[in-house]
């Protein structure tokens, strides 16, 4: 049987030699570049219901351009 996810839980990934932190949460999982606040959020509705690759491009756009 599988533990709920009550509480965020972190995670370091390396990505192209660069480290990032992967949070996933009840509401979601974010990916940030370590020691940064901004990144990429994703919510698990948005996974559910095919919405992702429009809601990851959309969040990365809204980003680059702030």
């Amino acid at each position: 049987m599988a533990t709920v996810l009550s509480k965020e839980l972190k995670r370091e990934i390396l990505i192209k030699e660069k480290p990032y932190t992967l949070t996933l949460g009840p509401a979601g999982l974010k990916l940030t570049e370590k020691g940064h606040r901004k990144g990429i959020d994703l919510k698990w509705e948005d996974l559910v219901g095919g919405d992702a690759a429009l809601a990851a491009a959309l969040n990365a756009s809204v980003q680059r351009d702030t």
